[in-house]
């Protein structure tokens, strides 16, 4: 790990023509990745392969295993595997996250996160977002490359259903991981259950084979309409790589196969043996295994409060009942004692005098009456605890309606927000086009105008030139009893005219919502076309500021609403359908 991380490239495969694949370390530890293909494709072979060479390089990474196949990396390197299953070096949850995180970035261990094991979902993917979380959170004081990979994402942040607290977090850190050096590679065997918010911020993409149709469609939107058929012809392990680092938009590539033991094969009849597995320091182990028996002594403290509450609950009610019979008897001697007062009643009942009962009676009384005075301190002292416990339980019932109402105000401005974000041209990170919109400069230009190339007079801003009709004298001086003339460029203000017409509106809209550009820079790059005509992507995308990925992806689409079509192999115009229905338009007009 002596090299700088800028300096270090990895080798994963072929090309077509024999050439060797090496992408870049610093693109992979902190990129946004996706790699997709159907079940047996290679993607999970791609992903380990990549992880082979990222751990051969001495680059720490944590891998989300939802399926448990991922340990057999641990026969050639040191690597924490971490889950529910006893066959995991240690079995943690989420009370873990924060450890979790520090073994990975400040200790430089590999960490295999195995979700597969825990029986209760919603505990595995509590685990999961608190350690993505101080991944996150640890990497803003840090910035030091890492890659998080997430096999199955498709689970987190689904297209079609509702995206969670976890999902949330990991487009967040698809999104904005990048600047602390975080990185995050997605895994899925269905690109079309994907968020599609999550692959169009993929900087590097791996497209194995994909034979559904709505999957297809996803390759054709995202790279090209061609390649949606040719993506359901690869082979096993071959694929084709995107990535927005090298001039070449689309190479296709055979990986190569995973060196160390393969746990997501499909068993055999064979006889199945476990290899032997690189086992992590002890000590570490024993520092994550003092969390665990922390956390069971705590519970076991609380099981134990628990059953002493109980048993008082049980001496209070028994209390009561004892208070209850003692103010029965008190009642009854009350009475009798009445009743000796009346010496007829007294000599009736007490033949032979009845002094010594009467003193015995009035003690018992008195014995009584201290056992009911006791009982009554008891069932106080027990009241004024309730009555503590309510206020403390009210205390905390407002401050949860104070965090409930917080909630509900930051809930409103995230809407608004969200409402304006159609109206921000993203860049290339995806965060409000912050690149594009001038580095964040609030300082105002009184010019009031800004010319994209070209010359002033083709936009109508300065004098005309020599021989021209522009009330010269022909010599190239001004007459001074005429006003100078301009020349307006018609043809900008005509393609600009006809943009806004509502039909090539809508499929603009619709072109940008399946692209990764917005409504302006789709304007630019049709200004391009009409303005030079046919081009490859490289130039258009060097023209509007944007990533060849970004425009290939508007370009396909405006190819499909038929607005762009192909002029060569890799060379696009505007189509003579759309230039025939502006001109019927224009004339209608």
């Amino acid at each position: 790990m002596s090299d700088e991380p800028t300096q270090r490239q990895i080798l994963v495969g072929e090309t077509a023509d024999g050439a060797n694949l090496k992408l870049p370390v610093v693109e992979l530890l902190t990129g946004r990745g996706f790699v997709t293909g159907k079940s047996g494709s290679g993607k999970s072979n791609t992903a380990s392969v990549i992880a082979e060479e990222l751990l051969e390089a001495g680059y720490p990474l944590l891998i989300v295993d939802t399926d448990g196949e991922y340990y057999g990396l641990k026969e050639e390197y040191e690597m924490l595997h971490a889950g529910a299953d006893e066959e995991c070096d240690i079995q943690i949850g989420p009370e873990h996250a924060e450890q979790m995180a520090t073994i990975a970035l400040e200790e430089n261990v590999p960490v295999i996160l195995d979700v597969s094991g825990y029986l209760d979902e919603d505990v595995a993917d509590e685990l999961l977002r608190e350690v993505a979380r101080q991944l996150f959170v640890k990497e803003k004081k840090l910035k030091k490359p890492f890659l998080l990979v997430v096999e199955e994402v498709h689970e987190y942040i689904p297209e079609g259903g509702g995206v969670g607290e976890t999902g949330n977090l990991l487009i967040k850190i698809s999104k904005r991981g990048r600047k602390h050096g975080l990185g995050i590679l997605g895994i899925s065997q269905r690109p079309a259950d994907v968020k599609k918010d999550f692959i169009t911020q993929a900087n590097w993409l791996v497209w194995h084979r994909l034979t559904w149709d709505n999957d297809t469609k996803v390759v054709g939107r995202i790279i090209d309409t061609e390649y949606s058929e040719l993506v359901a012809d690869l082979d096993d392990g071959q694929a084709f790589v995107q990535t927005d680092w090298t001039e070449v938009d689309v190479r296709k590539i055979q990986f190569r196969r995973k060196r160390t033991f393969d746990a997501g094969a499909t068993p055999g009849l064979d006889d199945f043996e476990r290899p032997e597995l690189k086992s992590v320091s002890d000590a570490l182990v024993g520092d994550l295994q003092e969390i665990s028996e922390r956390k069971d002594r705590e519970q076991d403290r609380i099981n134990e409060l628990e059953n002493e509450l109980e048993k008082k609950e049980k001496r209070i009610e028994t209390l009561e009942d004892e208070l209850s019979s003692a103010r029965d008897v008190s009642s009854a001697a009350r009475q009798m004692a009445d009743a000796l007062q009346n010496t007829e009643t007294v000599q009736s009942q007490l033949p032979g005098g009845g002094g010594e009962d009467l003193r015995r009676l009035h003690e018992e009384i008195a014995e009584l009456e201290s056992e009911r005075d006791d009982l009554r301190e008891t069932l106080e002292a027990r009241d004024e605890l309730i009555e503590d416990l309510q206020e403390e339980l009210d205390a905390r019932a407002g401050k949860l309606r104070q965090l409930k109402q917080e909630n509900k105000q930051l809930r409103g401005i995230v809407r608004d927000l969200e409402r304006e974000r159609p109206y921000l041209d993203p860049g290339e990170d995806g965060e409000n086009g912050e690149a594009e919109a001038g580095g964040g400069d609030d300082s105002t230009d009184d010019s009031g105008i800004v010319q994209a190339g070209g010359e002033a007079h083709e936009y109508g801003y300065t004098p005309v030139g020599e021989g021209e009709s522009d009330g010269s004298d022909g010599d190239g001086e001004m007459d001074p009893t005429d006003e100078p003339g301009f020349v307006v460029a018609d043809e900008e203000r005509d393609l600009a005219d006809l943009l806004e017409v509502p039909w090539l509106e809508e499929r603009v809209g619709r072109a940008c919502e399946g692209s990764r550009c917005s409504v302006e820079t789709a304007g630019d790059v049709l200004a391009v076309f009409a303005r030079e005509g046919p081009l490859e992507t490289e130039p258009v995308a060097a023209a509007v500021d944007r990533s060849p990925v970004a425009v290939q992806s508007l370009l396909s689409e405006l190819r499909t609403e038929g607005v762009l079509e192909r002029t060569d192999e890799r060379t696009y115009g505007l189509s003579d359908d759309l230039l025939a229905e502006l001109t019927e338009t224009a004339a209608a007009e």
